[in-house]
């Protein structure tokens, strides 16, 4: 027991590395790990005491507990019963298949990426590309949902700016988890989002099993309160109007709640702008028969360096309005009780409806429509007809006449206006752009524009 024993230098130093290795896992790494967790349980308590919806503690739970959750839970078990039958592979292929998918939705939730960079990010971008706007339809009632409510925030989609505007706005309010779709699933930014909450989606997947996973892990997040946003066109608007609603995630989300239960309130949120970032993308990709966009890097990247140098010379300019409003919120209780026949299409049509009547107008797209009905208009009694209109648009926060000019400006600019003589009419250049912007006013044409219509033919006339 006391001979020396002699070894070779480099036997010395892996025993040493492996000892340090069993040390850390055993006893170091445990000790950190709760040591941040700890300092991390007492922010995200500090942190709910000012969010309106404090985070709910499924949102915070670990991703490896929630994919085991989700791939033991019962309704997945009969999925891949099912799935192994069908396609004849043994149960245990078709397991780790449920797993993948699981992995693939299951988002990691960090509240320092979302709360100390999302947010901040999201506020200079927004900020730095648009005059932000706020308003609401009925702001007692949003106030008065009850806070034990799962809520769910139900989106117009016009720009994936969407995604950064709502997140700045409802940075007092709470953490939002969006449904992203495959777009997104690129390395980084597919950890970057999944750190922010968001659960990614295969629009178009046929799988029985992967739409069992996703329908799961909807129940689970909706029985836990966990507020959620949804696009339920399913993709960017390419026309300039709302799309016709996908019925897939807001079924699930009906099918997850208990009528005896915590309720669910859907809450309209519509969104406008004078000038959509990818406009030119969208109008392309509508004329196709398929949704293909084709925006390449290095055009993004060339953008992007264009707008910096535009920034360092101090030759910048904001592209704009970006509106937002929160219209009248629904209670699937509420609901429920009064549509028990087809409840997921009529809630569809509803929340559709209800878009449609919180959508905001701004100067850029209401240019666009005035200019397509009734042609060649004196300049000045352009600024006076828009100004006619987003007064009776309901606009909390008054829109001043330098936001109007500068709206029509930019149309002219872009070549999708002209200035004539005094006078503003259609280019005859960039249609595609100007029915694409005017689609949106058109929206408002029921309830702002036809109501609006004495009022603007007046001044036309005066």
């Amino acid at each position: 027991m006391t001979q020396t024993v002699e070894l070779p230098l480099w036997l010395f130093l892996l025993i040493l590395v492996f000892a340090a290795v069993t040390f850390a896992s055993h006893f170091l790494f445990p000790s950190v790990r709760w040591f941040f967790r700890r300092r991390l349980e007492r922010a995200v308590k500090r942190l709910n005491e000012r969010l309106q919806r404090p985070i709910q503690p499924f949102k915070l739970a670990r991703r490896h507990d929630m994919i085991q959750r989700l791939i033991y839970d019962p309704q997945v078990g009969h999925a891949v019963q099912s799935f192994a039958k069908e396609e004849g592979v043994p149960e245990a292929v078709a397991f780790e298949t449920a797993r993948r998918y699981a992995r693939e939705i299951v988002p990691s939730f960090s509240a320092v990426a979302y709360f100390s960079v999302a947010i901040r990010l999201a506020r200079m971008l927004s900020n730095a590309f648009y005059d932000v706007r706020l308003s609401y339809m009925d702001e007692k009632a949003l106030r008065n949902i009850d806070p034990e409510a799962t809520v769910v925030y139900v989106m117009n989609h016009r720009s994936n700016m969407d995604y950064v505007l709502v997140t700045y706005l409802a940075a007092n309010q709470s953490a939002l988890s969006y449904a992203v779709g495959e777009w997104a699933r690129v390395w980084p930014l597919s950890r970057l989002i999944r750190a922010m909450g968001a659960y990614f989606i295969r629009r178009k997947s046929g799988s029985e099993l992967y739409r069992q996973v996703l329908a799961c892990y909807v129940r689970h997040a909706t029985k836990a309160g966990v507020t959620q946003a949804m696009f339920p066109e399913g993709g960017l608007s390419l026309t300039g109007g709302l799309g016709r609603p996908k019925l897939g995630l807001l079924k699930y989300i009906i099918d997850a709640t208990d009528p005896e239960g915590r309720d669910v309130v859907f809450v309209p949120v519509a969104l406008n702008y004078d000038r959509v970032l990818e406009d030119t993308i969208l109008t392309k990709a509508a004329l196709g028969n398929q949704r293909r966009f084709r925006a390449r890097i290095g055009v993004i990247a060339w953008w992007i360096i264009k707008q910096i140098g535009r920034r360092l010379v101090g030759r910048y300019k904001r592209f704009g309005l970006a509106s937002v409003r929160y219209g009248q919120p629904i209670s699937l209780k509420a609901f429920r009780a009064d549509h028990e026949a087809d409840l997921t299409t009529d809630l569809a049509r509803d929340l559709m409806a209800g878009l449609k009547d919180a959508l905001p107008l701004v100067p850029g797209p209401a240019a666009c429509w005035l200019v397509q009905e009734k042609g060649e208009i004196p300049e000045g009694d352009l600024i006076a007809m828009i100004d006619k209109l987003l007064r009776n648009n309901g606009a909390e926060m008054p829109i001043d006449r330098e936001a109007i000019e500068s709206g029509v400006q930019q149309l002219v600019d872009r070549r999708i206006l002209k200035r004539d003589s005094g006078k503003i009419s259609s280019s005859g250049q960039r249609i595609d752009l100007l029915n694409y912007y005017a689609a949106s006013a058109a929206l408002s044409e029921e309830r702002v524009l036809s109501a609006s219509a004495k009022e603007v033919s007046a001044v036309a006339g005066s």
